[in-house]
């Protein structure tokens, strides 16, 4: 039985899994987008997001350690120059997975794309923000509103000094 065994081992040895996971997660890094199976990608994000969460950070030994699971000079660089300044204000979920719909022709594996959140330009920031829900009452925007349309609604004075009433 495998109650409480987190670890996908994807048919691999630790060894040959160790590798690939940081094969794979130099290329996110520097390319920001890879195509692979689902159960890698679930994998990956378990090993990359970490990562970014520790590049928050710029010191010596966050550096260290991030370099001992990427063992890639480039890709540690990227990660803590560019990847680390777009993704500072978030508090986690720096990945996204996309399930392709298709399989691959081999084995047929199901296929998807994982990218990072902050460098994907079809889901920027152009979506608008959401406004705060408020618990109880009317929230000052619908007061003003109101306020503003009772304004316009007011009788207006005719030269004569009459009202003008809606119901003429």
């Amino acid at each position: 039985m495998r109650h409480g065994k987190k670890v996908n081992h994807l048919g691999r040895k630790a060894g040959h899994r160790e590798a690939m996971l940081s094969n794979m997660a130099t290329s996110l890094i520097l390319h920001k987008r890879i195509f692979t199976t689902v159960a890698k990608a679930r994998a990956l994000r378990k090993y990359v997001e970490p990562l970014i969460t520790r590049a928050k950070t710029d010191t010596m030994h966050s550096r260290r350690m991030v370099f001992s699971y990427l063992q890639n000079k480039e890709s540690v660089k990227e990660l803590f120059s560019t990847v680390a300044s777009r993704t500072a204000e978030r508090p986690g979920g720096y990945t996204r997975i996309i399930k392709l719909g298709e399989t691959r022709v081999g084995d047929s594996a199901e296929m998807c794309m994982i990218e990072l959140v902050d460098f994907n330009e079809i889901y920027g920031k152009q979506a608008p923000a959401k406004k705060a829900k408020t618990r109880r009452g009317r929230s000052k925007a619908k007061k003003t509103e109101t306020a503003a349309t009772e304004a316009t609604n007011q009788p207006e004075e005719k030269a004569g000094g009459e009202e003008k009433t809606t119901n003429e």
